[in-house]
């Protein structure tokens, strides 16, 4: 569900109450957060935040905005002023019931235009015009929106809930003029990411399993990076992810940081393998899994357990090998 509002409605309603001037600046916001606190704390927790604060569960106490009772009764009424019907009838609802000043009107006609485009492209089921929709951003000169997940799931507690808003924006025509000597109107959005992985996950749209990594070349003697960069080239040109290891750590280090990077194998040339004309390819997802199984240290360095030795040519041949296995 995308909802939507507009700053210049919101505007209104702060005009309405005495609120217009830079000297209310402070109050316009605290008045926005508790309108924003509406599908947290409910109609009584932002009628407090309204007034003259609020006390959690825990006995802390959030200081309100200070409005007076017919203050607070005003953008009560404003943010009850959502209609079932349709979005025409929200804006008609709030053009009739809400004292507001100019501003409110301004953005009203303009949510009027967004409510007839919406319902004649057939989208006034998904689009739904919710005056309790702020976005905290103060540079918000319009439209507003979110987009919201409706599907249930459960929290931590196991009791239903939903995942929310994942994503949201607006009209910000002043934002690109305090940096530019001209006048630009603009509108953008930001998305929630970790949040919408999560109901992705959730939904089953995604794997949660860790993504396989690139091969990872080390590197033994500096002397020769141009050659540990051919063996990644070679892979690249098969097809084949892989990076050459740029730290100027050691042999474990880089081993560790392979097992960071979710690498399924890494390649290793020492002086005495490049004297030989091989290469030893270690699978590191049979390492783990092997690990496992073999508890002695001397044992587990004498077998050097799924680590291969091939000739230089045959480095291809034998990362492909591996990849085959652990992909079945």
């Amino acid at each position: 569900m995308i909802r939507v509002n507009n700053r210049k409605v919101l505007d209104g309603v702060m005009e309405a109450i005495g609120l217009s001037g830079a000297e209310h600046a402070g109050t316009r916001l605290t008045v926005l957060r508790a309108i924003d606190k509406l599908d947290k704390f409910g109609p009584e927790g932002v009628q407090l935040l309204l007034g003259a604060g609020r006390k959690d569960e825990s006995g802390d106490f959030t200081k309100g905005a200070g409005l007076d009772e017919a203050g607070v009764a005003t953008v009560m009424k404003y943010v009850a002023a959502q209609s079932s019907v349709g979005n025409e009838a929200t804006v008609a609802s709030i053009r009739k019931n809400i004292e507001m000043g100019p501003s409110g009107v301004e953005g009203l006609n303009e949510l009027d235009q967004i409510a007839v485009i919406t319902t004649a492209a057939g989208y006034s089921d998904r689009i739904k015009i919710d005056p309790s929709v702020v976005r905290g951003l103060e540079y918000y000169t319009g439209p507003v929106f979110e987009a919201e997940l409706l599907f249930e799931t459960v929290n931590e507690k196991g009791e239903p809930a939903r995942f929310g808003s994942v994503g949201g924006g607006g009209r910000y025509d002043g934002l690109v003029g305090r940096f530019r000597n001209e006048a630009v109107p603009a509108t953008g959005f930001s998305i929630g990411v970790s949040r919408l992985m999560a109901a992705l996950t959730a939904l089953g749209k995604i794997s949660a399993e860790a993504e396989v990594g690139p091969v990872v070349v080390t590197i033994f003697d500096r002397d020769r990076v141009g050659e540990y960069q051919k063996m990644v080239k070679d892979l690249r040109d098969a097809g084949i992810r892989a990076e050459l290891y740029l730290g100027g750590s050691g042999p474990k280090a880089q081993l560790k940081y392979a097992d960071k990077r979710n690498s399924p194998c890494v390649i290793i040339q020492g002086g005495d393998e490049k004297a030989k004309g091989v290469i030893q390819v270690k699978d590191l997802v049979l390492g783990k899994q092997m690990s496992t199984e073999i508890t002695d240290n001397a044992v587990w360095r004498e077998a050097r357990p799924a680590q291969v030795e091939v000739p230089e040519a045959d480095l291809v041949a034998a990362v492909r090998e591996i990849l085959a296995r652990q992909a079945g």
